[in-house]
């Protein structure tokens, strides 16, 4: 396993270890103690799975409050996403700052998010299936967001024109969200 530091303290890239021959391949997508070997200590709860059948689908930024914020280890099982990471704990000295990376079924990476992130991702090819690691469970009375196309972050989305729900029309912009 390969672990790379983003601009960001604490987002990681993941690349596992892939074993590949004519059949297939094989990964190990997660490893309790080999994480805990590279200082990546936590303890997932919860998988989440989602489908977006359009390129273009955009979900986020989403996020809970504490006691309630959560760690995602996202990873793509089938298709490709930008996926992105906002700094948005106050004291931060990159706060608002975010870092994108394209997780894909073919390059296998993940992207670890700390609590005190923001995150969302944008199919870039249709039929794209989403997994996700998080470390606490959904809480609507904490689940917050913050607006997609916040000029303040300008946020270089591969679509100006994404699909959202109605939930994720509505967030506010950052300034005016609830952050860490």
């Amino acid at each position: 396993m390969n672990v790379i530091q983003t601009k960001l303290a604490g987002v990681l890239i993941i690349e596992p270890a892939v074993f590949e021959d004519h059949r297939g391949f094989f990964l190990e997508s997660y490893t309790s103690h080999k994480f805990a070997d590279v200082g990546i200590n936590m303890t997932f709860i919860q998988d989440n799975h989602s489908l977006s059948v359009e390129p273009g689908v955009l979900r986020g930024l989403h996020y809970q409050l504490a006691p309630k914020a959560q760690t995602k280890l996202v990873r793509v099982a089938k298709g490709a996403i930008y996926d992105v990471a906002v700094d948005i704990r106050k004291e931060s000295s990159t706060y608002g700052q975010w870092v994108g990376v394209i997780l894909s079924e073919a390059n296998k990476r993940q992207l670890l998010v700390p609590r005190g992130f923001a995150h969302g991702f944008c199919t870039i090819v249709p039929n794209t299936e989403v997994l996700y690691k998080v470390d606490e469970v959904y809480s609507p009375e904490h689940d917050r967001g913050i607006a997609w196309n916040d000029p303040s972050l300008n946020i270089d989305w591969p679509t100006l024109n994404p699909i959202l729900s109605d939930k994720d029309q509505k967030h506010p912009l950052m300034k005016d969200a609830e952050t860490f």
